[in-house]
C-alpha cells in the first residue's frame, strides 16, 4: 500500500496562494531601506515580540528572512534585545501574563520607537478575543502606530505597512529642536 502512495500524484490546493514576486519584493524592501536611512540615518532594527496566538504571524515574519525578501541583505536587521530595537512587531492577542513583559519591553526600547500591531489578533483580539485569559488588541497596553490587518498579513503587507509608518513619521519628528542659540536656516541661504 505503502508503494502505492509515493505514485499518487501530487496536486497543488485551489486555496494555496501564487509564489510572491521577486520584484515587488525587491522594491518594497528597497524603498523601506532608503526611507529608514533618510529617516533614522541607519537601518531600521525590528524586534519580534509574540504573543500568545496562532502564531502564523510569526510565520509571515520568518518568511522576510527568506532568499525572496532576504532583509538582511537590505540592511534591516531583527534584533534580540528591545534596547536596540526601533519597531515592536507585536503578533498574537494580549494576554495577562504577556502584559508585564510589554509594557517592561516599550519601556526599554528608546526613542524613536514605534509599536507596530501585525495581524487581526494584535489588532483587537483577533479569534481569541472573549477568551478569559485576553485582554484584546495590544493597544490596551501600549501605545500602538501602526495596525496591519490581516490573518496573517502578507510579507508584502508588511514591508508596505513598515514603509508607510517611517513615511508618516518625518524627519522634523524626529530631528531635536535647535537650542536658543541656534539659528534656523533658509532654504537659498536668505535670511
Amino acid at each position: 500500500m505503502w508503494r502505492l502512495a509515493g505514485r499518487v500524484p501530487r496536486r497543488r490546493s485551489q486555496a494555496d496562494p501564487a509564489p510572491p514576486d521577486p520584484a515587488v519584493a525587491q522594491s518594497l524592501a528597497a524603498q523601506l531601506t532608503a526611507t529608514a536611512r533618510a529617516r533614522l540615518g541607519r537601518s531600521l532594527a525590528l524586534l519580534h515580540v509574540a504573543g500568545g496566538g496562532c502564531h502564523g504571524c510569526a510565520l509571515e515574519l520568518a518568511m522576510l528572512r527568506s532568499t525572496i525578501y532576504d532583509l538582511e541583505r537590505l540592511s534591516l536587521r531583527f534584533v534580540s534585545s528591545p534596547r536596540h530595537a526601533d519597531v515592536l512587531l507585536c503578533t498574537g492577542p494580549l494576554t495577562r501574563n504577556l502584559r508585564e513583559a510589554l509594557e517592561r519591553t516599550w519601556a526599554a526600547t528608546p526613542d524613536p520607537k514605534w509599536v507596530v500591531a501585525l495581524g487581526d489578533c494584535a489588532a483587537d483580539g483577533g479569534v481569541f478575543s472573549g477568551s478569559y485569559a485576553v485582554e484584546g488588541g495590544v493597544a490596551a497596553a501600549v501605545p500602538v502606530d501602526l495596525v496591519i490587518r490581516g490573518c496573517p498579513p502578507t510579507p508584502a503587507d508588511i514591508l508596505a505597512g513598515l514603509s508607510a509608518l517611517l513615511a508618516a513619521n518625518g524627519p522634523s519628528s524626529l530631528a531635536p529642536a535647535p537650542s536658543d542659540g541656534e539659528a534656523a536656516s533658509t532654504p537659498g541661504g536668505a535670511s
